[in-house]
């Protein structure tokens, strides 16, 4: 089945039962939480699994004179109906193996009275007990759709426990809660089922006939200790005794076992009678006791759990819902009259989100804009642009709006040429990483009427930094001006954290700079080259700066910028001001681990590199080059640091450029003057980090670009497509 059919369909049953699962699950709680509270009286006597009939008989006959009725409940407290030596009424939990009254049953409140009746049949008798046997129903479908939607999600059945991506709170604790709660969901609402299904008689009836017994004479009376059958039978395979009337032998013992009822002779012991359960009865007895929880406080408890856990499914399930539906797409132009079409894949609307802050920029600037989804895919007779932004599902699946679109393209061929460009969302911790983006960027290279305006880009985890770098090339490629600030394209951002300003240095004269240490959290996770994400503007407009791990601090080396937003934010914080702001997580440029690493930076660039050289505990051969251009308080800072490391051999060598005094050379001169040595790392596999501006880096790469080609017979490009270049710059 498709994607679209399980969703739909677990939506639609989802809607149909709520109102009538949020009541059953509250009431169900409630009566759970109850027969956990059953069990809180002591009446339940240790090892009554191997307490026989032979043994407690005897013992009752002797200290009560008249015994009607002997049951065992499913908590295990033995009840005993009969008179004592005095004549008194006796109605009481007692101790089999002494006849000792432990206690007087109570009855139900009305409370409990009340939740029990509306549990059952919503106080509508029959028609009542119906739908709830309908939704008990409905409740095994729901549960069944979603394991095969968690199936989509996980990319297949033996990955259905592996880690759960997390996109938002309702959508992550939606998965996981239902993964962890799935088999008690499912025994609940079987057995709802089941017992709606006996008590409309949907079973074959059963009554107990015993066969017709015949009086004799009386016989001797042999003790009870010695009847063999009373010796094979414990208590707790009893649910109750009916007790002879009178010495007489057409009285008899009635024995109502668990899976069966006997008759047996008050005298002898012997077996009269025997009737045999049918297997619905005993499935009907077992479903009672599995969907109440009533034999087993943990049982009861995960009862309990679970009905809550319905009821978060209830509001979770409507929340994804509703986060789906949440951009909305408004559209100026008809698709028939724009020459700018973006069609959108997606399951959360987190990539309309994207698309449609593309299609707002267009309509702005006076372009004919029309943004739709990918199902929406038809002839669009004046488009100059196909832009198709999608995310991926399942095993390389379309998003249940994107199920159409390959078979649409296949039919629907364009009568003109179009460029067209293929952005494509995922996460990496998917082994099919934007695989639909994919094919549907082989598709549209199969159409005869589609050129390729640009090779497919992917984004990892709705990165807005990864996503701008498509915005900056289609848009220098198109001729058009869209915005490239990251923070427009982000959500609004959340898990932020609390950090305070430890120390400071002021700011240089010569080059506007400063330090800041900043403390973070406890326990808070991070390393050497992860961003610092700042609000100054207390907006979603956000600033991210790559940081130093220093003795579990945060620094910072920031340039303050004339009205610049975040370095002016900043600057104006003073040793202990506290400030909200969170950290990312920045993998592809991390300290690559047993490899020989190149570090070249300039300015404010130095700051991770500080932070990666002190946790260079292993003393991998580490070697820095660095560009500024005044030899400033900070920097001569920056070198005594330096220098410790190289005498702890955590960093091998550094080399400083500086532009306007002292050697006045750049960054890219001390490159040149190493060009063998740096060729040949390259060539054995190192690493050659790069942090500081973006024009420092494209001077830097033109220099290694030149000496890969000249020495390795290489490109630069061949060493970036192979993740030994990594980069940071601004």
């Amino acid at each position: 089945m498709t994607l679209s059919v399980w969703r739909y369909a677990h939506l639609a049953l989802a809607i149909i039962s709520s109102l009538f699962l949020v009541m059953a699950s509250v009431t169900g709680a409630i009566l759970a939480i109850d027969a956990v509270q059953e069990k809180v009286p002591n009446y339940r006597v240790a090892n009554l699994a191997q307490v026989t009939l032979a043994q407690t008989i005897p013992v009752l006959k002797n200290k009560y004179s008249e015994i009607t009725e002997l049951s065992v409940d499913h908590n295990g407290f033995v009840t005993l109906k009969g008179y004592d030596n005095d004549g008194k009424d006796i109605d009481a939990y007692i101790d089999p193996t002494t006849g000792k009254v432990l206690g007087k049953p109570i009855a139900k409140s009305d409370f409990y009275q009340w939740n029990l009746a509306m549990h059952r049949s919503m106080f509508m008798k029959e028609t009542g007990r119906l739908i709830v046997g309908v939704v008990s129903f409905l409740l095994v479908l729901i549960a069944l759709s979603g394991v095969a939607l968690v199936i989509q999600r996980q990319r297949g059945m033996q990955r259905f426990f592996t880690k759960v991506i997390k996109e938002y709170f309702s959508q992550y604790y939606h998965v996981i809660t239902g993964r962890i709660i799935l088999i008690p969901v499912l025994i609940i609402a079987l057995t709802g089922v089941y017992l709606s299904m006996a008590k409309f008689k949907l079973f074959p009836a059963f009554k107990v006939k015993h066969q017709a017994i015949i009086a004799q004479a009386t016989p001797e009376q042999k003790k009870y200790a010695d009847f063999e059958l009373f010796r094979q039978i414990v208590l707790t395979d009893v649910k109750a005794i009916e007790f002879p009337f009178a010495e007489d032998p057409e009285e008899f013992f009635n024995l109502k076992l668990k899976d069966r009822e006997l008759l047996v002779n008050q005298f002898t012991g012997q077996v009269l009678s025997e009737v045999k359960y049918p297997s619905t009865l005993v499935l009907e007895n077992l479903s009672l006791d599995l969907h109440t929880g009533r034999g087993n406080t943990v049982w009861a408890i995960i009862l309990a759990v679970a009905c809550l856990n319905i009821l978060f499914f209830v509001y979770s399930g409507f929340s994804i819902t509703l986060k789906r539906r949440d951009t909305k797409i408004k559209n100026k132009h008809q698709a028939k009259d724009a020459e700018y079409v973006l069609l959108v894949g997606t399951e959360n609307g987190s990539t309309l989100a994207f698309a449609n802050a593309i299609h707002e920029q267009l309509n702005a600037q006076g372009k004919t804009s029309y943004l739709g989804q990918l199902n929406d895919y038809n002839e669009f007779p004046h488009a100059k642009h196909l832009l198709v932004f999608t995310s991926t599902y399942g095993l390389g699946d379309p998003p249940s709006n994107g199920s159409k679109f390959l078979q649409l393209l296949a039919k629907i061929p364009q009568k003109h040429q179009i460029n067209y460009a293929v952005i494509g969302f995922g996460s990496h911790a998917y082994p099919d990483f934007c695989e639909f983006a994919k094919q549907v960027d082989v598709e549209l290279a199969a159409q005869p009427w589609a050129s390729k305006f640009m090779d497919i880009h992917t984004v990892n985890d709705k990165s807005a930094v990864e996503f701008v770098q498509w915005v900056k090339t289609w848009a220098t490629k198109a001729e058009i001006e869209l915005a490239v600030t990251p923070a427009l394209y982000a959500k609004k951002p959340k898990g932020l954290q609390q950090m305070m300003v430890l120390d400071r240095t002021e700011v240089s004269e010569e080059e506007s700079t400063f330090l800041l240490t900043i403390h973070v959290p406890a326990r808070t996770k991070f390393t050497s080259g992860d961003l610092l994400a700042i609000y100054p503007a207390n907006d979603n407009r956000e600033r991210l700066y790559s940081v130093a791990k220093c003795n579990g601090n945060i620094q910072l080396v920031v340039k303050l910028h004339q009205q610049g937003l975040g370095t002016t934010y900043l600057n104006q914080l003073k040793v202990g001001d506290v400030f909200k702001a969170r950290l990312v997580t920045n993998t592809s440029f991390h300290f690559p681990k047993n490899k020989t690493v190149v570090l070249i930076g300039n300015g404010t660039g130095i700051a991770p590199f500080l932070g990666m050289i002190l946790q260079n505990v292993k003393r991998a051969d580490c070697r820095l080059y660095m560009g500024f251009r005044n030899e400033t308080p900070l920097v001569k800072q920056h070198q005594r640091l330096l220098e410790a490391q190289v005498q702890k051999q955590q960093l091998k060598s550094y080399q400083i450029a500086f532009s306007r005094a002292q050697n006045h050379c750049y960054v890219m001169n001390l490159i040149k003057n190493d060009a063998a040595e740096l060729a040949e790392l390259l060539k054995n596999g190192g690493i050659i980090m790069i942090c500081g501006s973006l024009l420092m880096q494209q001077d830097v790469e033109k220099v290694l670009h030149q000496i890969c080609t000249e020495i390795n017979g290489h490109p630069l490009s061949f060493y970036q497509k192979n993740g030994h270049i990594l980069t940071d710059c601004y």
